[in-house]
C-alpha cells in the first residue's frame, strides 16, 4: 500500500501539470515569462492555501537546476536559518550551482529573523521565494519585500478542481468514479484548496474501497467526510474581506448579499460578538441620521445576544444585518467627525468667546463671562437667530451636510430654515 498521500504523488512535474493560476501561468504570463528568462529571481507568492504555492517553488528550483532549500517559518528558527545560508554557500562552492530557498508562511517570521535573508539576497548567494497567505504589504519587511516581485495566486475555481479530480482518479485511484451530485459536494467542500480536495478524495476513496463500491455517491460522502466547515484563520486576508464584503453590502442596500456574508462569516468560525460590533459601526457610519432607529436596533440584537447566546442571539443580529441593509443611507455625520478632527488636529488652540463661557463666581461675571449670551429657549423658534458659537475669527466650515434621505431630509430642511433666520437677523443688523 502506497503511504505517501495522494496531495504529494500528484504533484506536478513540469509547469504545464499545473492546474490553475492561468493568468500567472499562461502563455506571456508572469510567472510562464519568469521560468522561460533562464534568470530566477527572488518572488513572494501570496495566496490562499492549496493553490500551489510550494509546487511552483519546487519548479522554479528544477526548471534552473538550483539546490532547493525549503523552510517553514512556522517550525524554523534563527538555527535554522543559520543552517540554510551555509549548505548554500557549501553548493556554490563544490559546484557553482544555485540555491533557492523556500520560505513558507514568511509572515510567521518577525521582523529580524525576515531581515536576516537580506545580505544573502543581495549578494547572490540564493533566490528568495517566499510563501504566505496574508497580504505581504503589512506581513512581510518593506527592504526584504522591495527586492522581490510578488505575485498573486487565485482559489482554484470549480472547473480547476473537477479537472484536479479526474486526474487523481484516473492517474491513482484506478478509476474510481462519481455520480455527479457527489463530485459536486466534494468540489464545494474543498473551497478552492487542491491540497484539501486531495485529502478528502483520499478519504473518499478508501472509504469506498471498504464498502466495494466502485462509484461514490453522496450517501458515502456524508459517512466518509465529516463536516468540513469553511473556516478561515480570524486574522488572515479572507476574514477582512468578507467582513468588507458584509459592510459594502449593507452600504449597497442589498439584503440578500449582506445576509450571505454574514452567514458566510459565521459558518467560518467568525465570533457573533465581534460582528455585533461591526454592525454597530455600520449603523452609525453608513446610516447615521437618515435613520437613527438604525443605531438603537443595532445596539439591541447586540445585547440580545448576549442574552440567548448562539444560535437563537444571532437571529437578532441577522435581523440588525437585513434593518441597516434597507435602512436610508448616510455618511453625513462619519463626514463631517472626520472633517472635523482634521481640521482640530491641523489648528491652533482658539479660546472659547465670553458670551459663552462659563460664569459660576462674581470674579468670572466681572470679567464677562457668559454677559452677552442669549438663552435659546427665549427667543421666537427656541432660536436665537444671528448668534455665533465658534471661536472668534472662525468661519462657518459646513462639515454637515445633510443628505435629502430618511430622517435627514427633514432635518436638512430645519437646518435650512435656521440658517435663513441668521441671514435675515444680520441684515437686521447692518441697518
Amino acid at each position: 500500500m502506497n503511504t505517501t498521500p495522494l496531495a504529494e504523488r500528484l504533484r506536478p512535474q513540469t509547469l504545464d501539470d499545473v492546474i490553475g493560476q492561468q493568468h500567472l501561468l499562461g502563455p506571456g504570463k508572469p510567472l510562464r515569462v519568469a521560468f522561460e528568462s533562464g534568470e530566477p529571481h527572488s518572488m513572494i507568492l501570496w495566496g490562499p492555501p492549496g493553490v500551489g504555492k510550494t509546487t511552483l517553488a519546487r519548479l522554479m528550483a528544477d526548471s534552473f537546476q538550483a539546490e532547493f532549500i525549503a523552510l517553514s517559518a512556522v517550525l524554523s528558527g534563527v538555527k535554522d536559518i543559520r543552517e540554510a545560508v551555509e549548505r548554500a554557500q557549501v553548493v556554490r562552492a563544490n559546484s557553482g550551482r544555485r540555491t533557492i530557498l523556500f520560505v513558507d508562511e514568511v509572515h510567521r517570521f518577525n521582523k529580524s529573523q525576515q531581515d536576516a535573508f537580506l545580505p544573502h539576497v543581495e549578494s547572490g548567494l540564493f533566490t528568495f521565494i517566499g510563501a504566505t497567505t496574508e497580504n505581504p504589504s503589512f506581513e512581510v519587511n518593506g527592504a526584504l519585500l522591495s527586492r522581490a516581485a510578488v505575485y498573486v495566486l487565485k482559489s482554484l475555481s470549480d472547473e480547476d478542481l473537477d479537472a484536479l479530480v479526474d486526474r487523481a482518479c484516473i492517474q491513482e485511484l484506478d478509476g474510481l468514479d462519481f455520480t455527479p451530485e457527489a463530485k459536486s459536494t466534494l468540489i464545494a467542500s474543498a473551497d478552492g484548496d487542491g491540497r484539501k480536495l486531495l485529502n478528502n478524495l483520499e478519504i473518499v476513496a478508501r472509504a469506498a474501497a471498504a464498502n466495494g463500491q466502485p462509484e461514490v455517491d453522496e450517501a458515502l460522502l456524508a459517512t466518509a467526510l465529516a463536516e468540513n466547515l469553511r473556516r478561515f484563520d480570524k486574522g488572515g486576508d479572507a476574514f477582512y474581506d468578507q467582513i468588507s464584503a458584509l459592510h459594502k453590502s449593507v452600504r449597497g442596500s442589498n439584503p440578500d448579499a449582506s445576509l450571505y456574508w454574514f452567514v458566510r462569516m459565521l459558518d467560518g468560525g467568525a465570533d457573533p460578538r465581534y460582528l455585533a460590533r461591526r454592525i454597530i459601526r455600520m449603523a452609525a457610519e453608513d446610516i447615521g441620521l437618515a435613520d437613527p432607529r438604525a443605531l438603537r436596533l443595532s445596539l439591541d440584537a447586540a445585547e440580545t445576544y448576549e442574552r440567548l447566546g448562539s444560535p437563537e442571539g444571532e437571529l437578532a443580529l441577522a435581523e440588525a444585518v437585513v434593518y441597516l441593509a434597507c435602512a436610508a443611507k448616510s455618511n453625513a455625520v462619519y463626514n463631517a467627525y472626520n472633517a472635523a478632527r482634521a481640521f482640530v488636529a491641523k489648528d491652533k488652540s482658539r479660546p472659547v468667546p465670553e458670551h459663552l463661557r462659563n460664569a459660576p463666581t462674581k470674579l468670572m461675571k466681572e470679567l464677562g463671562y457668559g454677559k452677552l449670551y442669549r438663552y435659546a429657549h427665549d427667543e421666537p423658534d427656541a432660536y436665537a437667530a444671528g448668534e455665533t458659537y465658534l471661536p472668534d475669527g472662525m468661519r462657518e466650515p459646513n462639515w454637515y451636510q445633510p443628505t435629502p434621505r430618511g430622517l435627514e431630509g427633514k432635518i436638512g430642511e430645519k437646518l435650512n430654515f435656521l440658517r435663513t433666520l441668521d441671514r435675515e437677523a444680520r441684515k437686521n443688523e447692518k441697518k
